[in-house]
Formats: C-alpha cells, sequence, structure tokens
C-alpha cells in the first residue's frame, strides 16, 4: 500500500520530516518496505516557464511551421518556430527555454538553440503529453488568459516533490488502510515519544446540506448478514469532465491514474478514509431502486473490463429493479458506470461482511483497491463521514446539488468491543512499568475510549474498526507498539530454565539439515504448493483445487520435483546455470476420497560443482557429488542397516539412480533426472535430483540412539589396496557389504577410488581398485594380523563374487 507523506502533512498539525516519518511507521508496525522521494511528473517541470505568444507568421520555408516571438518575462522575446496547428498570437502557453530536459516514458532530450528549416527557433512551446501533464498532441496547452507571464510551470501546475511510502500492511491493520488512519499511529507516536500535543486533523464535513428532494434512490437491503449497513445518496447536475490538478497530482503521486472528477473524488477518499465508496450513473437505475442481495447461481455479469462473469449465489449483488449494477465491494458493471453523459449519480458507502467479500474477491479472481479494504474490516461508523466528504468535494470540481436524504439502512449497528484492561498484567508482559497516564494518552491517541478506571486498571471501549484490538492482551499490544519496541530497556539479567525434552526436537533437525547444506554451498528455495495437473500421468490420486489462482495452479503437488524443475529452468534463463538448491515441503495424494500429506526434503544439483577460477574449471556436476551430499546428510544422524535398491526412469522420471530404504520403508531416492523430462522444462544440462522422506527420517531419529563422543585412538591405523577384476554387472555395495561381513571390529573404512574398463580387459569385466583401513583401539596391528584379514576378504571376494586380483 503506497502513502504519500505530502497528503498525510494535511492530517497531521506538525512538521516532521520524511525520514522520521518512515521510521515511526515501521517502529509503530506499519512496515515501510521502500522509501523514495518522488516528483508528480519526471523532471518537475524544471525550466519551463509561461509566456506570452506576441505575433505569429508562416515560416518562409514550410507550410506547416509558424514563427513566433514569445515573451517569457525576460528582456528580449523569445524566437520558436512551432509546428502546432492552434498556435495563436496572444495565447499564454508552456515554453521550455534553452537547457531544459523534457522526458517521454524512459527516454530524454534536452531543447537546444538551433535553426529549423533556415529559422532561428530559442525553445518549445509545449503540448500537455510533452511534458507529463496529459496524454493530448492535439496541439499546444493553452492557458487561461490571467495566467502570469514568467511563472515558473512547477508554481503555476502547484507541482511539488513528494515521498511515497510503501507499506507492508498486514491484513489485522484494517484501521490504517488510508492515510487518516496512518496519519493517527504517527500522531500517537509523537505525542507519547517527543512530548508532541499534535492532534489528528479530520477533514470537516460540516458544509454537508440536502438541497432538494428532486432525485430520490429507494434502497432495499435483502441480507442484511452480507450487507449490515448500507448508506447512499443522490447529486444531480453534475458535469463529469477531468480532474483539477489538485486531485489529479494526490491520485498520481500513488500510483493511480485520473479518470473523471467523480471517480477521483471517490478513489481520493477511499485513500483518504480506508472507506471504499461507488458512483453509479442515477439514470441508469431502472425502477430508481437499488437492491442489495444475491442472484441465482450461475446468472451471467459483465464487470467494467467488459468481461462475462459467472455469479455464484453467495456472491453479493448490487442492483436496480431489473439486474445487477454491481459485484459489492468488489467491482463495477459495465452498465452502470459514471461516463461523460452523466448528469446525476447515486454514490454508495457501505460495510460489507469481510469474509463474505473475500470469498467473492477469490472467487471472481479479482483484487481491487475496494475489496483490499473490505476483506479486512472496514470501519461501519464511517459510511456518513466518507459519503458526506465525497459529496462535498464532488460538488467543489462537478458542481450540482445533493438531491436526496442520506439513506442508511443499519438495522442492526455493530458495538464497540469492551475490554477490561489491568496495569499489572500490561506491566507483566511488557516488562517494564509504563505510567497509567502514558497509558491513557497512548489508548486516547488511538481513539480507544475509557468508560471507567480505577488504580487497578481501565474499563475500554474499542471501536470496531479497530478489528484486531479485542482481548486485552491487544490491547497491551497497541501500548506497547506506540510507546515504541525500542523504548524497553534490555534487563542486564536473563533468567532461563534448562528443559528436558524426550522427543526429537524436528525443529532443531530442520535447521541443522539446512546449516549443513548450506554451508556446502547450497540455496533454500520455497515453492508453491500449487502446481500443474498436466505434469502428473495419474489424475486419480490429484488432490484438485476448488478455487485455483490461475487456470494452470490447479491441484497440489504430488512431487518435489517439478517445482525444482521450473527453479533451475528460471535460473538457467537469467544465466544462472551452476545450482545447489533444498527444500523442505509437502506432497499431497488422494485415494478413494482420502487424503494423505507427506513431508519431504530435495535436493538438486546442477551445472559446475562448483565456480570456475584460474586454477579449476568448475567440473560439471555428477551423480557421485549427489550421492555424496546424500552420503552426509545420513552419516551425519548416524544411521545404519540401510538397503541400497537400484532405480530405473520408470520412477521418479530417473534415467539411473538408487533408493535407501531402511526397515521396509523408502528413506530416500536420488539420481538423475531422464532427458524426456528435462525437454519438458527446456533444461539443455543435466539435473540431479534426491528426495527424503522427511516423516521416515525423523521417525528413524526418533529411536536412533543418540551420538556419543568415542576418544580418538592412540594406536595407528593401516591401509591396504586391492585390484579386483569383477563382471561389469556387480556394483561396489556389494563388495562393502561383504567386507563388512567378514570383519566387523578392525575394518573402519571402505572406500572405491578408481574404476577401470576397456583396453586389456575381457569384455563384460571391469576393474574396481579398492582401499581398505585398519585399526584396533587397544593395540599397535601387526602384519601377521593384516595379512590374514586382506586374505580372508579375498577368499570371499573370490567366492562371492568371482573376483580375480589384478
Amino acid at each position: 500500500m503506497k502513502i504519500s507523506y505530502n497528503w498525510l502533512k494535511n492530517y497531521i498539525d506538525v512538521t516532521v520530516n520524511p525520514e522520521k516519518i518512515s521510521q515511526i511507521l515501521t517502529d509503530s508496525g506499519l512496515e515501510v518496505e521502500g522509501f523514495e522521494k518522488q516528483q508528480t511528473i519526471k523532471g518537475g517541470l524544471e525550466g519551463l516557464v509561461i509566456g506570452e505568444v506576441i505575433t505569429k507568421t508562416q515560416h518562409p520555408n514550410a507550410d506547416k511551421l509558424s514563427l513566433t516571438a514569445v515573451d517569457v518575462g525576460e528582456e528580449n522575446y523569445l524566437s520558436i518556430v512551432c509546428g502546432a496547428p492552434n498556435v495563436a498570437a496572444g495565447q499564454k502557453v508552456v515554453v521550455a527555454t534553452i537547457g531544459t530536459t523534457l522526458y517521454s516514458g524512459e527516454d530524454s532530450f534536452k531543447i537546444k538553440k538551433s535553426k529549423i528549416r533556415g529559422e532561428l527557433s530559442e525553445g518549445m512551446i509545449c503540448a500537455e503529453d510533452e511534458i507529463g501533464l496529459g496524454k493530448s498532441h492535439d496541439g499546444i496547452m493553452v492557458l487561461d488568459v490571467n495566467a502570469k507571464i514568467g511563472t515558473p510551470a512547477k508554481e503555476y501546475f502547484k507541482i511539488e516533490d513528494d515521498y511515497i511510502y510503501e507499506i507492508g500492511l498486514t491484513p489485522n491493520r484494517a484501521d490504517a488502510t488510508g492515510h487518516i488512519g496512518v496519519a493517527r499511529d504517527i500522531v500517537a507516536v509523537l505525542n507519547t515519544n517527543d512530548a508532541s500535543t499534535s492532534k489528528l486533523l479530520k477533514p470537516s464535513v460540516d458544509n454537508f446540506k440536502i438541497d432538494n428532494a428532486n432525485n430520490v434512490i429507494e434502497v432495499e437491503v435483502q441480507n442484511e448478514d452480507l450487507c449490515p449497513r448500507y448508506t447512499g445518496v443522490t447529486l444531480s447536475g453534475i458535469e463529469v469532465k477531468d480532474s483539477p490538478d489538485w486531485l489529479k497530482n494526490r491520485l498520481l503521486s500513488i500510483g493511480l491514474t485520473p479518470i473523471n472528477n467523480i471517480v477521483d473524488v471517490t478513489n481520493f477518499v477511499l485513500h483518504e478514509t480506508g472507506q471504499p465508496l461507488h458512483a453509479f450513473d442515477a439514470d441508469k437505475i431502472e425502477g430508481k431502486k437499488v437492491r442489495v442481495g444475491t442472484l441465482p447461481d450461475k446468472t451471467k455479469f459483465t464487470t467494467l473490463d467488459d468481461k462475462d462473469r459467472e455469479l455464484s449465489v453467495d456472491d453479493l449483488m448490487i442492483c436496480n429493479d431489473k439486474e445487477g449494477m454491481c459485484i459489492a465491494g468488489v467491482f463495477g458493471g459495465a452498465k452502470s458506470g459514471v461516463s461523460k453523459s452523466t448528469t446525476s449519480i447515486f454514490l454508495e458507502s457501505a460495510y460489507f461482511n469481510p469474509v463474505a467479500i473475500r470469498k467473492t474477491a477469490k472467487r471472481q479472481g479479482l483484487n481491487t483497491d475496494a475489496s483490499f479494504r473490505y476483506e479486512r474490516g472496514c470501519d461501519p461508523n464511517i459510511t456518513v463521514y466518507a459519503l458526506k466528504r465525497a459529496i462535498s468535494l464532488m460538488k467543489e470540481v462537478a458542481g450540482g446539488q445533493v438531491s436526496s436524504d442520506i439513506i442508511d439502512v443499519y438495522p442492526t449497528p455493530i458495538k464497540n468491543f469492551e475490554v477490561e484492561f489491568s496495569f499489572a498484567n500490561c506491566e507483566k508482559i511488557i516488562g517494564e512499568f509504563i505510567s497509567p497516564v502514558v497509558i491513557k494518552n497512548i489508548l486516547s491517541s488511538l481513539e480507544i475510549e475509557i468508560l471507567n478506571e480505577d488504580e487497578n486498571g481501565l474499563k475500554l471501549s474499542v471501536p470496531p474498526f479497530k478489528v484486531d484490538v479485542q482481548r486485552e492482551i491487544d490491547v497491551i499490544e497497541e501500548v506497547l507498539r506506540v510507546y515504541g519496541y525500542n523504548t524497553i530497556k534490555l534487563p542486564s539479567t536473563m533468567n532461563s530454565a534448562v528443559v528436558y525434552r524426550a522427543k526429537i526436537d524436528k525443529e532443531e533437525i530442520t535447521n541443522s539439515i539446512s546449516d549443513m547444506l548450506i554451508a556446502n554451498g547450497f540455496h533454500e528455495i520455497m515453492s508453491n504448493s500449487l502446481t500443474k495437473s498436466s505434469y502428473y500421468k495419474e489424475q486419480d490420486t490429484l488432490v484438485e483445487v476448488s478455487n485455483p489462482l490461475s487456470s494452470e495452479l490447479d491441484v497440489l503437488r504430488q512431487s518435489m520435483l517439478y517445482n525444482g524443475l521450473e527453479v533451475v529452468q528460471y535460473n538457467q534463463n537469467r544465466k544462472t546455470p551452476n545450482l545447489k538448491l533444498f527444500e523442505f515441503g509437502k506432497t499431497y495424494y488422494k485415494k478413494e476420497e482420502k487424503f494423505k500429506e507427506t513431508n519431504f526434503l530435495s535436493l538438486i544439483v546442477s551445472g559446475n560443482h562448483h565456480d570456475e577460477n584460474w586454477i579449476n574449471n568448475g567440473g560439471q556436476a555428477n551423480f557421485y557429488h549427489l550421492k555424496g551430499f546424500v552420503d552426509s546428510l545420513i552419516t551425519k544422524f548416524g544411521l545404519n542397516n540401510l538397503k541400497f535398491v537400484s532405480k530405473d526412469s520408470e520412477l521418479n522420471n530417473l534415467a539411473y539412480g538408487l533408493c535407501y530404504e531402511v526397515n521396509n520403508k523408502e528413506l530416500l531416492n536420488f539420481g538423475k533426472i531422464d532427458v524426456s523430462v528435462q525437454k519438458q522444462f527446456d533444461i539443455n544440462q543435466e539435473v540431479f535430483y534426491a528426495q527424503i522422506n522427511y516423516d521416515v527420517l525423523i521417525e528413524l531419529l526418533s529411536y536412533t540412539k543418540n551420538l556419543q563422543y568415542k576418544e580418538v585412538s592412540k594406536y595407528p591405523s593401516v591401509r591396504r589396496d586391492l585390484a579386483l577384476l569383477l563382471d561389469s554387472a556387480i556394483n561396489y555395495s556389494q563388495i562393502e557389504a561383504i567386507a563388512l561381513k567378514q570383519e566387523k571390529k578392525l575394518l573402519k573404512n571402505i572406500n572405491l577410488f578408481d574404476v577401470y574398463e576397456g583396453k586389456n580387459l575381457e569384455l563384460g569385466k571391469k576393474s574396481y581398485a579398492v582401499s581398505f583401513v585398519f585399526q584396533d583401539e587397544n593395540k599397535t596391528l601387526t602384519d601377521n594380523q593384516i595379512d590374514a584379514t586382506m586374505n580372508k576378504l579375498v577368499s570371499s571376494f573370490e567366492k562371492e563374487l568371482g573376483a580375480k586380483l589384478r
């Protein structure tokens, strides 16, 4: 949400610099995610002045050009060649003098003294689109005859520099969806921490009056649950036209495009008060009646963007006597909007059920400024004020007369929240004593009424615009955020209790794994659980989403793989091919109307194993790099009794891979992604993927013995190597299993350090070079012991694997 510094100043009676405002907002819970200086018009109209065309003659060398003499308040007139068809002597115009820079989007050009078709030109008479004041290029801007010659255009058009805050508004802060709400917090903080006595300045609506009753629109609310309050009034005799500059500038400053004076006022009041408004063309309201209710399921309705939408029976609609005019609180209809021919309007200011609006906006795929506020919970008590404020401004910019009484349908008024507040509880929660006087000032600044007080606490009446302040703890939070989190002094000591946990701490394990992977160059990713159903062959087991965010994201993922490949594709397309990624997440599965969630940890390695440098070219990542990371994880947690199973391309889209099982439960599988799968994502490099069943891992760790310290042996280890000639079908895991079976006590480590296939070997044979490390913790090993063990191993390899020594 964008907030304008210049706009804010209208509601605060003290001067505070923009940087301090930014700090106050963040410290009080309205985090400023971005803060920048902004010009309403790029360049700020610097170098542009008001001039008068003194003479106009035909250019001697060009039929479509004119020679003009222009008075800009200097000693001599400027000679300017002008191509506009509407230029004439006596006009007051905007002149770009020599040295002025004009902007067109991202492009710019500088006005220079030049000759055009042989005639001197000392500036430029400007059209509105050339200086950012509009889109018309039909001719030069012709100003009011009373415009003063030599006045800087910046001053004439009231262009001012501004500072724009991008606030990350949390869903609970419905009270701060407009400039007045934000200003309320600033005033409260200033009064609390800066000994200020500032006040919140709300625009007065005392000048509002009913002019006549010539255009009365009847209102009927058919569903009070969805619309607890509906307020409206008619304004007749208006002229729809462009808004004045001050109004345009306010909207432009926060990124809104001015439309016309009526619509612009509704947008202005929305961003001022946080209360959405909607203006209907009163002459298009059939039967002079507004009905607030629902329409039959699957009714077709065309919205302002000319899209035909299918309504739900639960979508609240604003209707006339014949048809729907607006999706309540979300988006207007194509037929009842304000146009240039509109002469009278019916202005709506209502309070709609937040839950209903949120569901409708999601169902229809619409996210508007109005729905953004309604679904958070607007102030039901501000509808009349906002209506009067808007009508007053409309009469100012569009003329007209109020031609009906204010209609206010409010059968069951929404009451304030009553809260009992204890000074002792406040001190206990915050950890510091805050004077009751300070507390009362904070609450009063936030418009929380004190009904009663005694030495122990307060009885409070909290207005409904504070939708998240309904309990004592909520009030304490309000006090603390205004008083200032940073104001609370840090204690000199900290007390804590050591708590023994019999069960394994899943979060601790997760953090430990994350730390290990990050230390090895991995980056964590967090992808969307929603994905495309087209990724999966088996559709019956997919968990479908009834209201997807898009037509493509229509199911919950069954595998972490496809999200990971999307990330690889995204980075590859942006010249970042070297990737090590990991993600913790859930997969979802449906079987016979029953649903299952499973937690997984996925790893992806692709591109170079590490960055290239002057001494190393980086080296392509391969299956064994990924296996090394996987084995490190297994070793880290002391897991054993793992069973290895080969994987083929039919499982998990792998061209080849391995699976680790424990007690007939699949712990993890990993391997190289098949080329056919990579082609779906236009990935042109090898991708290696591992998927760890995190639920099984946590279950295994829950009954695995804790790792214990083991003293480093003071006796030396001994290494022996074997070169074994084997059939190609035999894998290293078979050698490892036989060796550990034959010698469990002395054999500490086995490692495959070379594999050879090819020349000088029989067809279908390969050579494995394997090292064996032996050690006895109690004494030094002798050559006889080691030789005996090696002979036993060789005998086992020959007997069980048909191995031969090379």
